[in-house]
């Protein structure tokens, strides 16, 4: 398993500055606390997370529009090949 990195364990406090108070049942509560200690995070980072997980990405909506807007620019790419060539180096060319 790999160790958890809260995204909010090095920000700025000052970034944080709208506050939220939500009712949570007992056992849920003793949960997600449990389960912030064994993270080594806060409970609040943990919802944080959880909620940017959640909620912050982007829809799937989201993500056609701009593959929409991506494929509809005028960008000089060429073929797959010629891309790969100009891209990795031939191993000839990394020996000293």
């Amino acid at each position: 398993m790999t160790s958890y990195i809260p995204p909010y364990q090095y920000m700025d406090m000052e970034l944080l500055t709208k506050k939220t108070t939500i009712l949570l049942p007992p056992k849920l509560h003793d949960r997600l606390t449990r389960i912030a200690e064994e993270r080594h995070t806060s409970l609040g980072d943990l919802v944080r997370s959880a909620c940017e997980q959640q909620y912050g990405a982007p829809t799937r909506e989201e993500k056609i529009a701009s593959v929409r807007r991506l494929a509809g620019m005028k960008l000089p790419a060429g073929s797959p090949r010629q891309i790969k060539k100009e891209s990795v180096p031939h191993p000839d060319d990394l020996l000293p």
